[in-house]
């Protein structure tokens, strides 16, 4: 199979889909490997590294996606990009469709196989190809919600560690999985005061174990997500529905029970966002504020941070995207339950029930086209 990668073009985003160690071992499946001149240079990778590796190196992404029957991304395809695909070709991506119509019909149209990192499930429910960019996310929530919380930013002008002789930060976290539990290391690392809800009592234990009692834990319900807006400097919003929108756990009544100069993240944009205010925003124009409130909701975040996340991210795309480019997708997916999972759309189909029910489109049966 001939498998290529282009540079991302969506608003700082810096990241690349194939390291030159990736493309090697792609390679050494007996696959050809097409890179998008200078695709890798944000994130540390020259064109002489692909291909000391064996790859090739093609002038522009029309000359990539003309070439090779697998594209292996990193976001969601924009809108310059929908007419370079061909019929039954392979995208293997984040797609995040459940919170993009626009986005599922056009790739519905291109007739592509289309594979999302996100959906794709482990038999305990972990999802293998979202969560380092989640923990990666996670961390940077507190990093940037701590920035914009100063004052030059629009920030209530408060430090989360405090000093000697002042109180601490306050910090919100909604949901407990890995976006919140590696929110949470950084908060508490920093010295701030953390809140953290969940609905899951058996999550709550294990966080408040986990960190011996340096934080409080909290049910997730519409009167405790209140008193702890009120009461919050940084609140951060990392609920995952799998595959689906997120729910709106922040409404835009809330905000007036917040601080002035308090600071939102929503790590949820990607999937609609919890914050009923949210709207995406990229790493040039971060934030907004309404009724005093910071918003910070780049949907992108861990592509500030190119080398770590790439190679992240790769180490655990890379093993799944062999299967695929080894055996195909319907192979790929009638072996691999992990695989079937991520499919999204298949040639003009939506196969994920989730994202049809999120967006009121016709859903098709996976089992009936891998027959």
């Amino acid at each position: 199979m001939k498998i290529g990668t282009v540079t991302e073009i969506k608003n700082h985003e810096y990241r690349v889909g194939l390291t030159p160690s990736s493309a090697k071992s792609y390679i050494a499946h007996g696959h050809e490997v097409y890179i998008q001149k200078g695709a890798g240079i944000e994130a540390g990778y020259l064109d002489i590294d692909y291909v000391k590796e064996g790859g090739q190196i093609l002038e522009t992404p029309q000359d990539v996606f003309a070439e090779v029957d697998m594209i292996v991304k990193v976001k969601e395809p924009q809108p310059s990009e929908y007419p370079l695909f061909k019929k039954g070709q392979i995208l293997y991506t984040y797609l995040h469709l459940a919170a993009d119509l626009e986005l599922t019909q056009e790739l519905r149209k291109t007739g592509i196989k289309g594979i999302a990192y996100e959906t794709m499930e482990l038999p305990d429910g972990s999802l293998p190809c979202l969560k380092p960019m989640s923990e990666i996310a996670g961390r940077l929530s507190v990093q940037e919600g701590a920035k914009y919380l100063e004052k030059a930013f629009g920030g209530r002008g408060v430090l989360l560690g405090g000093v000697p002789g002042v109180r601490r930060g306050k910090v919100a976290i909604l949901g407990g999985g890995v976006v919140g539990t590696n929110a949470c290391k950084m908060a508490v690392g920093l010295g701030a005061d953390v809140t953290i809800l969940d609905i899951s009592a058996r999550r709550l234990e294990y966080l408040d174990d986990i960190f011996d009692g340096k934080i409080s834990t909290l049910y997730s319900t519409p009167h405790n997500i209140e008193e702890v807006l009120k009461e919050s400097d940084l609140v951060i919003g990392a609920v995952l529905v799998h595959g689906a929108k997120a729910p709106k756990l922040v409404r835009r009544e809330h905000l007036k029970l917040m601080k002035p100069g308090a600071v939102l993240v929503d790590v949820a944009v990607d999937q609609g966002g919890c914050i009923e205010t949210t709207h995406p925003t990229t790493h040039e124009n971060p934030t907004f504020i309404i009724d005093g409130v910071v918003h910070y909701c780049v949907a992108n975040m861990p592509g500030s941070v190119p080398v770590t996340s790439t190679e992240a991210l790769n180490s655990v795309t890379l093993p799944y995207g062999l299967q695929i480019a080894d055996k195909g997708v319907v192979k790929a997916c009638r072996e691999n339950d992990v695989i079937k999972k991520g499919l999204n759309l298949y040639e003009g189909k939506c196969v994920y029930h989730e994202v049809a029910e999120a967006l009121g489109i016709e859903y098709t049966d996976l089992d009936s086209l891998l027959k």
